[in-house]
């Protein structure tokens, strides 16, 4: 195509037979299926507004550069003894650097972005899918319940029966959340007990791996009838088709070694949640056990979610 065809096509608009028509309007659809979900997952949410530290992007990112930097660091400095480093970056959640177990700069990062992604104020990783429901699972207390979706990814299922339940003294029901009467008769039979109540609904939605699909609202519904929370494994669906918070859930976990890195050399886990008092317990529990991601594999993986909206797409064609 030559200088002129360029200037004829775009001048005035009016050369609608032009060859450079079909480009412009297959780029605009092409733009059009992803409604913005690309420039979400390049944001983050600053999950604490309220402080001092909202929209300080010079503190956040004084150099300017566009990617995260890698913060391969096990200790930061400190002014004076006990007091920690940078508590006005928000990708310390106001904490400051200390221990990189504690908090890393590139890990806060990726956790920002993945709340973005999910539409939820808070995300912690973990630094796989599994330890990320272990995270969830300590939220309970020896005595409590779980009613489960039957068909649940295999990991979750053995850690549920022969750690959970023998180990920790929780007991786990699996059931079908499609019938509603023995779920509801489940769910009367935990507020009856004394030492039994049911604490935690755990929902996949679709399962893996043979794609069951179960209403996140009408199972929500059930949970707060009883006081329970529920989360939701969103592995397969992915933030991009779906987001469980919306729909009533508390929680929201993800493999990210799946979808959300996409690329077959990430293992991780993150939980996500809009309840703040929720948040500093996963919190806790990732700094008192210790199952963090290394700062590598949290770049590796926050690289990967800019690419999730036009992955999920082709999958889903």
């Amino acid at each position: 195509m030559s200088s002129s065809d360029h200037e004829g096509a775009f001048s005035d608009g009016s050369q609608g037979d032009s060859a450079w028509d079909p480009l412009l309007k297959s780029a605009v659809e092409f733009a059009e299926i992803y409604h913005g979900s690309g420039t979400t997952y390049l944001h983050t949410n600053d999950p604490l507004k309220s402080t001092s530290y909202s929209n300080k992007s010079a503190v956040e990112n004084p150099t300017g550069a566009v990617v995260p930097a890698i913060s391969l660091a096990t200790t930061f400095k400190q002014s004076t003894p006990g007091e920690p480093t940078a508590r006005d970056d928000p990708n310390s959640f106001g904490l400051g650097y200390e221990y990189s177990r504690t908090g890393n700069p590139t890990r806060g990062v990726f956790e920002r972005a993945v709340a973005a992604a999910e539409k939820a104020k808070f995300c912690v990783a973990f630094s796989s899918g599994s330890a990320a429901t272990s995270a969830v699972v300590h939220l309970l207390r020896p005595g409590e319940s779980v009613l489960c979706v039957d068909d649940v990814y295999g990991g979750t299922q053995r850690y549920f029966r022969r750690i959970v339940n023998p180990r920790m003294g929780i007991e786990i029901d699996f059931v079908d959340f499609h019938d509603e009467s023995l779920v509801q008769t489940k769910v009367n039979s935990g507020i009856e007990s004394e030492d039994g109540n049911v604490k935690l609904f755990w929902l996949e939605t679709p399962t893996n791996p043979t794609l069951k699909v179960t209403d996140i609202g009408a199972v929500s519904t059930l949970a707060k009838s009883c006081g329970a929370l529920l989360a939701v494994d969103n592995t397969f669906c992915s933030p991009y088709f779906q987001n469980p918070l919306d729909h009533g859930a508390d929680i929201v976990v993800h493999s990210v070694t799946k979808y959300i890195n996409g690329h077959s050399d990430v293992v991780m886990g993150v939980v996500c949640t809009n309840d703040e008092e929720i948040y500093k317990q996963l919190r806790f529990t990732q700094n008192g056990v210790g199952a963090v991601p290394s700062p590598f594999d949290c770049y590796l993986a926050h690289r990967g979610l800019k690419t999730l909206h036009v992955r999920m797409e082709a999958a889903a064609r």
